[in-house]
């Protein structure tokens, strides 16, 4: 049994070919990845079937959605022992003007954001947009 099988298992999540697949699309590209990428990555695919794992994934911190102002969600694998907690999981993302690719910034944690008394933060997301590495050669 390989380390994304036991993750599954350890979050009890049934290990199908099409899970592992799309994990290891994620894990290789580095980068967020919308569904439409996911698609064109499995064209034989039930559409419905791609959905319903990359939801079951989300539910489970496996991924995190990331809106990055494109108006297409797209999904990046989570940190191992990630739970999406606002208080210690968050980290920026940025946005490339130039090649239009996401990427997590892992090492850059979003600090603690105080919100008015009676207001309750569900979720946080920043992104920062400009030109990455590769672009700015």
């Amino acid at each position: 049994m390989n380390k994304i099988e036991r993750l599954f298992i350890s979050k009890n999540i049934r290990v199908t070919a099409m899970r592992l697949l799309i994990y290891n699309l994620l894990e290789s590209k580095k980068i967020a990845v919308a569904l439409g990428d996911i698609e064109k990555a499995f064209d034989k695919s039930d559409r419905t079937t791609l959905y319903r794992t990359i939801k079951t994934f989300e539910e489970n911190a496996i991924v995190h959605q990331i809106d990055d102002g494109t108006g297409v969600v797209k999904y990046a694998l989570c940190k191992q022992g990630c739970k999406c907690q606002i208080e210690k999981d968050l980290h920026l993302h940025f946005r490339c003007n130039s090649c239009n690719q996401t990427i997590c910034l892992l090492d850059y944690k979003i600090p603690p954001i105080q919100v008015p008394i009676g207001f309750v933060s569900e979720d946080i997301n920043m992104v920062i947009k400009g030109i990455c590495a590769t672009c700015n050669v």
